[in-house]
């Protein structure tokens, strides 16, 4: 399948690993995509270069409010972080519901985020916490909001052939602010969703003060419905902002026909009570009604 299989020490060995074999060489670190993308030949890698070995990307921590997660950290690992938990838990939640846990303990968050799927769960809470991305390359390292990433369908901006995303950051939930992730699938493990949504919002004195609502896959990459999320802003988090917000969510998404996610009417209508659902849970949350981890 493939030709050579290296393990670089460093960031810059990788990447002059790729620039020695332009063009044929891929990044790998979980590769519960890439390996079977290769068998399938939709991939032309001759040279895998695999950062798993590489010091100092397997971290998960909080500086100066902002939480840092690392190329190397797996679903499984985000899922079961109680800083993860208690700061972000949107994100607890929907690498919770990728796969089954095979593929969560293999599969990477930064490895959905390169894979620029729109109905990736740990991408989905990715864009609800508003996050960027640290690209290396081979003028430097750079910061990239996330939604800069994705190009259409499978279509990453940042090439593994050439690049790599080292880490990725978000700022950490404060007091008064809370997410929450809901999917929609035939069965609960090791099914693609229907949907997915996941939404942020913070209430201070009693009035919702910012909410960022992310949807898949309802385009060609994860859509936030920016007039449905400020359509909350400096209303009561109430039952019929909450419901509002759901409505104008639906009517902006614009799901394609699926014969195996189903027709364009099922999933508007079903936007809509994902998102209502998601809203709902994330009020009570911030309201300290729930715990961020879903604990009442």
């Amino acid at each position: 399948m493939w030709d050579e299989y290296l393990f670089p020490q460093s960031v810059d060995e990788a990447l002059e690993m790729l620039e020695a074999h332009v063009g044929e060489a891929r990044i790998i670190a979980g590769g519960t995509d890439l390996t079977l993308q290769s068998q399938r030949r939709q991939v032309p890698a001759k040279v895998v270069v695999d950062i798993t070995r590489i010091p100092g990307l397997d971290h998960v921590e909080e500086r100066d409010g902002l939480i840092y997660v690392g190329a190397q950290v797996t679903h499984a690992q985000v899922a079961a972080s109680p800083l993860i938990g208690s700061l972000a838990g949107v994100l607890a939640e929907a690498c919770g519901s990728v796969g089954g846990p095979q593929i969560r303990n293999v599969g990477t968050l930064v490895g959905n985020v390169v894979n620029a799927l729109p109905a990736a769960d740990g991408a989905m809470a990715l864009f609800a916490m508003d996050a960027e991305a640290e690209v290396a390359e081979g003028t430097g390292r750079r910061w990239a909001p996330i939604a800069s990433l994705y190009a259409g369908v499978g279509r990453c901006t940042v090439d593994s052939c050439e690049a790599m995303i080292t880490q990725l950051r978000f700022p950490a939930l404060r007091d008064g602010e809370a997410g929450a992730f809901e999917r929609l699938a035939k069965r609960r493990t090791l099914i693609l969703p229907i949907l997915n949504t996941a939404v942020v919002l913070g209430i201070d004195g009693g009035k919702i003060e910012k909410a960022r609502i992310a949807i898949g896959p309802v385009a060609t990459t994860p859509f936030v419905a920016t007039e449905a999320a400020a359509a909350l802003v400096g209303r009561a988090p109430d039952g019929a902002a909450v419901a509002e917000a759901a409505k104008l969510a639906s009517e902006a998404a614009e799901p394609r026909y699926s014969l195996l996610r189903g027709s364009t009417e099922y999933r508007k209508s079903m936007v809509e009570v994902l998102v209502r659902r998601a809203l709902t849970r994330a009020v009570a949350r911030a309201c300290g009604e729930e715990g961020e981890n879903g604990n009442s």
